[in-house]
Order: structure tokens, then C-alpha cells, then sequence
């Protein structure tokens, strides 16, 4: 057969795939298919949301598959793209199932189908790739049978990316050991020129554990709409094909509005002007909360979703946006809708850390829509975004004395050591220690095995460069998303150029090119409920159950279940929160005076006492260092208003143990904290079946409440009450 043959073979699978007799492929959809099915090459398409990515794999799969290739593997981080993945491949007659954390009951009988080779695609979270049994047992048997192996989001193996994950760093090594004659696909519509390069020579095959070289600058001589010059590194010559990366269904706007409850008042307001269904993305999760809440209050059907939202319920919510039962969804970037979405807006509250990540997050709009209708994306900047792109930033990679606490831990441990139990060496937190060991696994010098984690012994090299040089690439991407805001240029074009789309000119659909006009205005009644609502203050503080796991390793004698927790707390805002988190903000930020409690949260205060009603008998305060005349005010101020005496402090035992110390770990900071304070009572008998109200300035990981609180119930309290002025998260 020949290849023109095929590729009317492959546009008949196409027609079936998306339900049109009329449906033809682009060139690069088929040579992209080509590549696949009849050169079984490795290609890198860069391509922009909607163009139809997942046709080119779904096609090559049904013609690898007629042929006798064994099934096609996706590795995909977004389940609501692995679920309408698998609707559309049954559309064309294509048998796909999906091993991913959220349907682990279904795991042995999707293995029994592969084994039995009635499994077309193998869609495959990459979180997979790093568990043990997955990682020894079942990865090798698909890597040996694959037809086709996909790398969906495929800029997320660059850490030039700018959503990188360590556990996609695993598919470098699974490429190096494919058999030869197996093609590779890897998608993505978010990768600049320099991520584009390090991808290509990263799918061109490298010794497993070796680094990829940093990649040069990018090559801007390729015409608009040619394919960009594939990287010639050792090995397999990759196709890429890098499309222009205009969306002309969609209109970007700006609207600068100065304060939170602006923000909010506009989006009550207008929320309605907007067609169809959409997404409201915020940077934080108590952002997502607020927002929804105060919505569905002005009558809006909206719903909050984020990382912390059950999977269930997510699928369901994801549902009801594409079904037109709400009108949007309050979201983090945890949200991730499939190809299938038709959505007719996106609104920003709150500006994510680069123009890529935004591009992104944009692209959800616009899919599906008919050819004259546009999507309205709209960017609504804050202020404190900054506050929380720094906070982000402070989650790369860890420093290298960290590294080498991890591997002399390792080193020197008989078996495999858990997670937890290395918390006790490390002072990371789990989620920063758990990234730091995949890449340490990926690079050879440790393991992940059953039980937790072993050293290789094999030598390593903290690259601080190329951290240096990563961090740098952060702080210019940030600078740049500034210029967005602030530009009066097309912001279309200014996107693509931030992607290095050759092709980019002015769209003549945004706000500054006179093609997008919307209204600023806003009720002054629905500012006011606004304010209301963000200044509303009380949040709930849920207190420890379980002490950490191993603290006798810190010479700790605390294990199991606290028998003697604090009661549920209250702080009077959230440093992330919209309202009162300003404040709070101000307040906390490095550098700012030492001052009494501010007016503004001391309204908050009272009305969170007032509406928490607490009770108690005493007061116990937290000595501090660094607010001594804050905290001093706070509890004098508590126990004059309140008549309620001061029964003593948690002192400063140690103040040279910082204030800091061990926060992003639970062992580590109970371990701080121990040393670093003690109970100071001014009458310890006193204090038997009295309902203490303990009292600091600002909550971060609960450590240092949980501990005070223990030591308060053993000398005799019969409940603990914490109340503090903020809390970090």
C-alpha cells in the first residue's frame, strides 16, 4: 500500500473520530501520522489547543494497530482529558482504558485486558511511572509490546517548563530503554523555542540517567507556519513540527481594578454578559472558596474546585460545567478540561507567573465554538500576585545541603527508609522531599522500591547552575507577564512572541486592538456586599491528630494518635485571603515595624470571637521575637476586653533556634519547637479544669499550637482554644 493509500485509510479513521464525513487531515496532522505509522519516527508537535493533537495519535494508533503493533501508551497528566480521551477513541473503534490514582479498583481487570490484547491505548497517569510495582512489573512488559508511546503535555520534561514535573523525568529513561522500532509522539501547545529544543533532544534517546545539555538560544530564522529545523543530536533524528499558535476564537482584556472587592463586584456583575460556560481560574486555594461563595450568594451557579476537592466530585463538577449546569467553575490551576470542552470564557483573578502558563490556561476557552463566535478571556491583576509567585518560587528545587542530608540518611540506613521517616533527617517539606527524591531517583542515586526509598551509592552533582539558571528564567518570565498586564501593544501577539511563534502579528480582536470593549463599571452596592464579604472575618482551625511518624529519631517521645488535641480554633483571616489577607499581608511582610494589633483586624477580632464564642477561662500567650509589641498587645488586649486573666506564656527558651526552623516539615518543626520553647505558668495548679485560650500571631504549619497545647493539657487544662491572627495557608 502506499502512502497515499494510507493516508486515505487514515482520513476515513479520522471521520470516524470526530463524527464528519466532511473531516480531512491538516499536512502536519498527516505528517505527523506518517512519521508515526510508516517511518516509526519519534516527532515532537507543538501545536496550539484545539488543533487536533490527539487526533494525530488516535489515527496512527488505529493504523499501527491494523497492522499488528501492540497498543499505543499515553502518558497524560489531566484525568479530565483522559476521560473524554477515552469517549472520543470509542467513537472511532478504539478500545482505551486509563491506570491513573483515582481508579485503583479497576487496575487488575485493565491489566487482564492488556495481557489479553484487547486494549487499544493505555492512557497512564505519570505519577505511575514512580511506583514500584508499576515501575518493575508492568512497565517493562508495555514498553516491550507498545506500538506507539505518546507523552502528552510533553513540556512538562523540560524544568525550562513552565510546569515542570519531576515525575515526567521518568520518560526519559523509559525512552532510552524502548526497542528500536518503536515511534514516539510527544504534544504539547505550551513550549517556547528553548523548551521545543530540550524536549526534541531529550526524545532523541539518551543513555538512561544521563542530562541532557543546556539548550542554546532558539533559532527565530524558520518562516511563519514552516516547520521549525529538528535538533541533530546523537541518535534517531526527531521530527518537530511547530504550528502557529493564533487562537482566533478568542478576545483578550485587561481590566485593572485596584481592589479585592472590585474584583469581585465586577465579576458578580458582569459574570452573566458572558455566553455559555466558562472558567473563573484564581492563584490560590482559599481564593477559589471566597470567590464561589460570595457568587452563588449574588445567585450565580458556580462551584469552587482545586487540588483539594474530592475526585469524585470533581468529575462530577466538570460535568456540570461542560452540561451547562453551571456557569462556571472557580478554579486553581488543578482544573484541566479535555478537548471536548466548548467553554465561552475564561476570567483571571489574579495573573499565573508567566504568559505561557497563561496561554494555557486560556487556551480552555474557545474550542468547539461556530466560526463566528469568540470566547472572552479576561485578565483581572492583583497586587499581592506577586506575594504569590514568590511563594511558588520558594518550592524549586531544594538546596544542596538538603540533597546531601537525604543521601547521607539514605546512605547509612539499613533497607528502605519511608518518606516520613526521612522527614526526621530533612528539613523539607513532604511535598518538596518527595520532588527532590524523584529526581534523585531519575538520576540514578537513589531508588524507590517497596517500603520507600534506598541509595544507589552512585556519584551525583547538585547542579546549582543550572538551578541558578532555571530561577533566572522564572523571575524573567514573571517580568514579562508585568509587561502583559501593563501593555498597550495586541496582547494575542504578544503571547505567541513569548512562545516564539515566528508567525505572530496583531489579532484585531483584543482590547488594544479595538476588536474587545468591556465595561469597568460596577454597582456600588455589589462593591459594598463585596467588601462585606472578604472583610467577614473568622476561619476555622482544625486542629493535629497524629503526631508524625519516627520523632523518637529526633529524641521525641510522641507517636500515634494525639490523645489530647486542641479544640477546633479560629484565626481571623488567611494571609491568601482577599479581604482581611491584606492586612495581614502588610503586616507579616518582611521588614514591616512591629506594631500593635491594626485597627482593621481588631474590628475583625472581636467579630470573630463574637461569632465563635469561646469562653474561656484564661489566656496563655506566645512569647515572641520578632512581634513581641504585636503579640503583647493581642493578649493584654484580649484579657482586658474580656476580663479574663493572663495564667502565664509559652516562653522563648531558646531563642537562637529561629523562628522558622523545621516549618516546612512536621518532625523537623517539632523538634524546633521543643527547643525552642516551655511552658512558663504563673500558677501550674491553677490551670486544672480551666478552658485555656491560647493566643499568637500567626498559625503556619499548627506545630507550635499542637505541642503548647499538649504541654497545656498535661499540666492540667481541660481544653485548649488556639485563636491567632492569620494563618499562612
Amino acid at each position: 500500500m502506499d502512502r497515499a493509500e494510507i493516508r486515505a485509510e487514515a482520513e476515513q479513521h479520522l471521520r470516524s473520530l470526530v463524527g464528519s464525513d466532511a473531516a480531512n487531515l491538516y499536512d502536519d496532522q498527516w505528517a505527523a501520522i506518517e512519521a508515526l505509522a510508516v517511518d516509526r519516527r519519534r516527532a515532537l508537535v507543538v501545536q496550539r489547543t484545539g488543533w487536533g493533537k490527539s487526533a494525530v495519535y488516535f489515527v496512527a494508533t488505529a493504523l499501527l494497530r491494523a497492522r499488528g503493533a501492540g497498543p499505543t501508551v499515553i502518558i497524560s497528566p489531566l484525568l479530565a482529558l483522559m476521560r473524554n480521551q477515552i469517549e472520543a477513541a470509542e467513537r472511532a473503534g478504539i478500545k482505551a482504558v486509563t491506570i491513573n490514582s483515582t481508579n485503583i479498583e479497576q487496575w487488575q481487570e485493565s491489566h487482564a485486558a492488556i495481557a489479553a490484547g484487547e486494549v487499544d491505548v493505555l492512557l497512564v497517569s505519570p505519577e505511575r511511572l514512580n511506583n514500584p510495582g508499576f515501575r518493575d512489573e508492568v512497565l517493562p512488559r508495555l514498553t516491550e509490546s507498545a506500538g506507539l508511546l505518546v507523552i502528552d503535555e510533553a513540556h512538562c520534561i523540560s524544568d525550562w517548563g513552565h510546569d515542570f514535573r519531576p515525575d515526567y523525568r521518568r520518560i526519559r529513561q523509559m525512552l532510552a530503554d524502548l526497542p528500536e522500532g518503536i515511534p514516539v509522539l510527544a504534544t504539547t501547545a505550551t513550549a517556547n523555542a528553548r523548551v521545543t529544543a530540550d524536549v526534541a533532544e531529550q526524545l532523541a534517546g539518551f543513555e538512561a540517567g544521563a542530562r541532557a545539555p543546556a539548550p542554546q538560544p532558539p533559532d527565530r530564522s524558520f518562516e511563519a507556519g514552516a516547520r521549525a529545523p529538528a535538533p541533530q543530536p546523537a541518535g534517531e533524528p526527531v521530527l518537530v513540527l511547530r504550528g502557529e499558535l493564533d487562537r482566533e476564537s478568542l478576545g483578550l482584556a485587561v481590566l485593572q481594578l485596584h481592589r479585592p472587592e472590585e474584583r469581585l463586584a465586577w465579576l458578580a456583575d458582569h459574570l452573566d454578559d458572558f455566553a455559555g460556560s466558562g472558567i473563573i481560574y484564581t492563584l490560590t486555594v482559599a481564593a477559589s472558596a471566597e470567590i464561589a461563595g460570595f457568587l452563588r450568594e449574588r445567585g450565580h451557579q458556580v462551584a469552587a474546585y482545586s487540588g483539594q476537592t474530592d475526585p469524585t466530585e470533581r468529575q462530577a463538577l466538570e460535568q456540570d460545567l461542560l452540561t451547562g449546569r453551571l456557569k462556571a467553575l472557580v478554579a486553581t490551576s488543578a482544573l484541566g478540561m479535555g478537548f471536548d470542552a466548548k467553554l465561552g470564557f475564561v476570567v483571571n483573578v489574579g495573573a499565573p507567573a508567566s504568559p505561557v502558563a497563561y496561554y494555557q490556561q486560556v487556551g480552555r476557552a474557545g474550542r468547539g465554538l461556530d466560526d463566528d463566535a469568540r470566547a472572552a478571556v479576561v485578565l483581572l491583576p492583583a497586587y499581592e500576585d506577586r506575594d504569590i509567585w514568590k511563594y511558588f518560587a520558594s518550592l524549586a528545587f531544594p538546596p544542596e545541603q538538603h540533597v546531601r542530608s537525604a543521601l547521607s540518611a539514605l546512605a547509612q540506613h539499613p533497607g528502605a527508609m519511608s518518606t516520613a521517616t526521612l522527614e526526621t533527617y530533612v528539613d523539607l517539606s513532604r511535598s518538596r522531599l518527595e520532588m527532590m527524591l524523584k529526581v534523585l531517583d531519575v538520576d540514578g542515586a537513589v531508588r524507590r522500591v517497596q517500603g520507600g526509598w534506598t541509595a544507589t551509592g552512585q556519584d551525583w552533582v547538585y547542579e546549582q547552575d543550572r538551578y541558578d539558571r532555571v530561577a533566572a528564567a522564572r523571575r524573567d518570565e514573571q517580568a514579562l507577564m508585568l509587561e502583559y498586564v501593563a501593555t498597550d501593544r495586541c496582547r494575542m501577539r504578544f503571547l505567541r512572541e513569548a512562545l516564539d511563534d515566528p508567525g505572530a502579528v496583531d489579532c484585531g480582536r483584543c482590547d488594544n486592538c479595538g476588536g474587545l470593549r468591556l465595561s469597568a463599571a460596577v454597582a456600588a452596592d455589589t462593591v459594598a456586599g463585596a467588601g462585606d464579604r472578604l472583610t467577614r472575618p473568622g476561619v476555622a482551625v482544625q486542629p493535629r491528630k497524629m503526631w508524625p511518624t519516627a520523632l523518637a529519631n529526633l529524641g521525641i517521645d510522641l507517636k500515634g494518635k494525639i490523645a489530647d488535641p486542641a479544640e477546633e480554633g479560629r484565626v481571623v483571616a488567611r494571609l491568601t485571603d482577599l479581604g482581611l489577607g491584606q492586612a495581614l499581608r502588610d503586616l507579616f511582610r518582611p521588614g514591616s515595624p512591629d506594631q500593635e494589633v491594626p485597627a482593621a483586624l481588631v474590628e475583625g477580632l472581636i467579630a470573630t470571637l463574637r461569632d465563635w464564642r469561646p469562653r474561656p477561662d484564661g489566656i496563655v500567650g506566645f512569647e515572641s521575637s520578632s512581634h513581641p509589641l504585636l503579640v503583647g498587645s493581642l493578649v493584654d488586649g484580649l484579657s482586658r476586653a474580656g476580663r479574663i486573666p493572663v495564667l502565664g506564656r509559652v516562653a522563648l527558651r531558646d531563642p537562637g533556634i529561629g523562628t522558622g526552623w523545621g516549618a516546612t516539615n512536621s518532625a523537623q518543626r517539632i523538634a524546633a519547637v521543643s527547643r525552642r520553647y516551655a511552658l512558663d505558668l504563673t500558677d501550674e495548679a491553677g490551670l486544672a479544669g480551666q478552658r485555656v485560650l491560647l493566643v499568637d500571631d500567626l498559625i503556619g504549619t499548627g506545630w507550635s499550637m499542637t505541642l503548647a497545647a499538649h504541654w497545656l493539657r498535661q499540666a492540667g487544662a481541660e481544653a485548649v482554644l488556639p485563636l491567632a491572627l492569620g494563618s499562612e495557608t
